[in-house]
């Protein structure tokens, strides 16, 4: 019985202090994503190679310009960050988490591939953290960016929530 009671309250403790730093990538709202760059020609004209380099999709403002958006593209709440981490495409919503709202856009740092937001100043790692926080409100905050699934298709990807 002793035995049972100090398993619990182990448990307890782990539970409880794994629940402090958690990062809640939750904060914008979850609006449809899917950008289908799926096949070799499209993701060698619109997708990503190099580590840090990223496009930017939304369909309502007509980003890429030229890209052939359809009835089955959707590019979530703020639209979609598409970057290239280490080793495989990495996708988020654009929408500062800390603002929460479609007019307030993350941009990219070039120096550094940190996203930035220019009200309040929060600063989130797309590149290798996962969206998560650098700096700003958006740590004392605990919310980082929303991803999306990035899956492999037809020697391109697609972008989907």
């Amino acid at each position: 019985m002793k035995k049972n009671c100090i398993y619990a309250i182990l448990t307890l403790l782990v539970l409880a202090m794994g629940s402090c730093d958690h990062i809640d990538n939750k904060s914008v709202p979850n609006f449809n994503v899917r950008i289908n760059l799926g096949d070799y020609a499209r993701w060698n004209t619109y997708g990503v190679s190099g580590m840090g380099e990223f496009r930017i999709f939304n369909r309502e403002k007509g980003i890429p310009s030229n890209f052939p958006y359809d009835v089955n593209t959707f590019t979530g709440f703020g639209g979609v960050l598409l970057m290239m981490g280490m080793d495989a495409p990495m996708a988020y919503d654009l929408t500062c988490p800390v603002e929460v709202s479609r007019d307030i856009i993350l941009s990219i740092d070039s120096e550094n591939y940190e996203a930035v937001c220019a009200k309040c100043g929060s600063r989130f790692n797309p590149l290798t953290g996962a969206g998560g926080p650098v700096s700003g409100v958006a740590i004392t905050n605990k919310v980082g960016m929303r991803q999306y699934h990035v899956y492999p298709s037809d020697g391109g990807y697609v972008i989907s929530n």
